[in-house]
């Protein structure tokens, strides 16, 4: 099954296939087929032309894909734009909701070798 441009695994629930689309959670994949009235624990290649083609009409109605994937782009750029701290944060691939980063954020920062100690040298013994 595919759904625009994407294909939908075969062997997976279709609860779980449908969240392989960027911007469809397990949250809106129950709700799509609570909305179309397909038993979530069916599989993508059970469904008949009908249900897909129900499934289909509704995933399109969301905005999905690359238009949200536009959307979420041109918002972080307006926040640089207009240099608001979260702006800047993005501009800087650090974290932008307040998280602490001395010791998390490590992979993000480029600081993946350093190892954290207490700071003081280990004196030799004699």
């Amino acid at each position: 099954m595919r759904i625009l441009g994407i294909t939908l695994p075969d062997e997976k629930r279709l609860e779980i296939a449908l969240t392989a689309i960027y911007g469809i959670g397990r949250s809106r994949a129950r709700h799509i087929l609570l909305k179309t009235a397909i038993d979530g624990g069916k599989r993508a290649k059970d469904l008949t032309v009908e249900q897909e083609n129900a499934v289909r009409k509704l995933v399109e109605s969301y905005k999905i894909e690359g238009d949200l994937k536009r959307e979420i782009g041109a918002n972080i750029k307006r926040l640089k734009d207009i240099k608001t701290y979260r702006g800047s944060r993005h501009a800087r691939h650090l974290p932008a909701r307040g998280q602490r980063t001395k010791t998390n954020s490590r992979t993000v920062r480029g600081n993946v070798r350093k190892t954290m100690g207490s700071g003081k040298r280990k004196e030799e013994k004699k």
